[in-house]
């Protein structure tokens, strides 16, 4: 009788330690996922800086001219320049 709870107690001990380390594993993966993740939108991130850095240094000096919205002129305010003597 006395075996048979050794052996029971043994197995179920086992068992918790089999489930600790598979959850542990899982929880390991999820981590690594997670990390590269992060590491391609940072470097995506980057790309897109380095994309902005060179376009405005191409365009460095350069003046573009737009066409403004009759909405967005009525809205501006504006300011009034006196010429000082």
């Amino acid at each position: 009788m006395t075996l048979l709870a050794i052996t029971t107690v043994f197995r179920t001990v086992l068992i918790i330690l089999g489930v600790f380390v598979v959850l542990r594993v899982i929880g390991q993966m999820m981590i690594a996922k997670r990390n590269l993740e992060e590491e391609k939108n940072l470097i995506k991130k980057q790309r897109e800086q380095e994309q902005m850095a060179t376009e405005a240094k191409r365009n460095f000096g350069k003046t573009t001219i737009s066409q403004i919205d009759k909405k967005s002129a009525s809205d501006a305010e504006y300011t009034d320049f006196e010429e000082v003597k």
